[in-house]
């Protein structure tokens, strides 16, 4: 059984359901029960058109959905016959299905688990695992996102905006268990600059391309963090990073600069550079500048301090770190870092340590542990 065919075929078969009739909710279902029966029959009888297969079991397992469920009854009198088998039509409309999971009415969390369930066609189990949450609190966050967006019209306006932060909300989750949504995050991002023509998204694609590029070289072989200026070089993906540049050139030549562009560009000069201390980190604060216009987010002022820090020293680093928020989070470990650089090991220990306590995840805060833990036999 190829599952790479099934996935690949999930989201435009999905969507031929929701455009016949069927409500989101019930068209998924559906879908997944045709996709039960595909594993079930395929391997003794595979047929000569999958889709056109798919298509015609799954609108009659909704036909049987709708007239056993007497709270359907009113939707039944709708229904269209059910088509002749056949060929399905070639257009593939999943991008319809970005905008769909994306829609503003659901929260961020539910948008990337309805997008990695409809569009990306992982399993509810596999959606908890990559989470570590349990099945049945996934299954409750997605059913709770199908009937948000079940009357929602797929000829209203999509934002193109809100499918970007939702896919690069994917990709931050990195990976855990047998998902690896770094790599899931990319082959969405990928479907959708095939689909649609815009800067920003292949913006998105270079930055995840030039990011998971250094992903070998980022932990050590006891799992701990290894810091962009320690990392082994060799092991960064060039094919990856020649990728990434290549499409943010294009995308950035048509001068319609936007965040995630701002962003590949900074990752692009981190890759270009092949020392840590060949860094241009003068362009890099250029790029900020740029990014923190875009966005006016605290979280780039923060990062802009720690570039500001290495282009014209740790002072001057420190002078940017003043004007950003406390309450940013990391933002106690980038002034311990600049205390360090600046030759203040006492208060740099200290705010490691503090940092430590506040870190989001068990490796962050590990590695901020030892940072603390050097300075602290330095000095003794």
């Amino acid at each position: 059984m190829d599952e790479a065919l099934l996935r690949s075929l999930t989201p435009s078969v999905l969507t031929v359901l929701v455009r016949r009739g069927a409500d989101f909710a019930a068209a998924e279902d559906a879908v997944q029960d045709a996709l039960v029966e595909a594993v079930r029959v395929w391997p003794a009888d595979p047929p000569r058109d999958p889709k056109g297969w798919l298509v015609t079991v799954a609108w009659r397992k909704f036909l049987d959905q709708t007239r056993s469920d007497t709270a359907r009854r009113r939707r039944e009198d709708r229904v269209e016959e059910e088509p002749a088998p056949g060929p399905a039509p070639a257009v593939d409309d999943t991008l319809q299905l970005y905008f769909l999971c994306a829609h503003p009415s659901l929260t961020p969390s539910s948008a990337v688990a309805l997008t990695l369930r409809a569009v990306g066609g992982l399993t509810t189990r596999q959606i908890a695992q990559a989470y570590l949450v349990p099945e049945a609190t996934m299954a409750q966050r997605i059913s709770r996102a199908k009937r948000t967006v079940a009357g929602v019209r797929f000829d209203q306006p999509g934002d193109v905006a809100t499918v970007l932060r939702v896919l690069y909300l994917v990709f931050n989750e990195g990976y855990s268990g047998d998902v690896d949504l770094a790599a899931e995050a990319i082959r969405l991002t990928r479907q959708l600059a095939a689909a649609i023509d815009h800067p920003e998204v292949s913006g998105l694609l270079a930055l995840m391309l030039l990011h998971h590029a250094r992903r070998a070289a980022r932990t050590a072989p006891d799992g701990g963090l290894v810091p962009l200026a320690e990392q082994d070089r060799g092991r960064w993906d060039t094919r990856l990073i020649a990728e990434g540049i290549g499409i943010l050139q294009a995308a950035l030549a048509r001068d319609r600069l936007g965040e995630f562009q701002a962003q590949a560009a900074i990752a692009a000069l981190h890759a270009d550079a092949p020392t840590a201390a060949e860094t241009d980190w003068v362009q890099i604060v250029e790029w900020y500048d740029e990014l923190a216009r875009l966005t006016d987010s605290p979280v780039v002022r923060l990062n802009r301090a720690v570039a500001v820090g290495e282009a014209d020293g740790p002072r001057a680093g420190l002078a940017a770190l003043a004007q950003v928020d406390t309450a940013v989070p990391r933002h106690t470990a980038v002034a311990a870092y600049l205390h360090e650089r600046d030759g203040d090991l006492a208060t740099a220990a200290r705010l490691y340590a503090e940092a430590a306590h506040k870190a989001p995840n068990l490796a962050e805060r590990d590695h901020l542990t030892r940072q603390a833990a050097r300075l602290n036999t330095h000095r003794s």
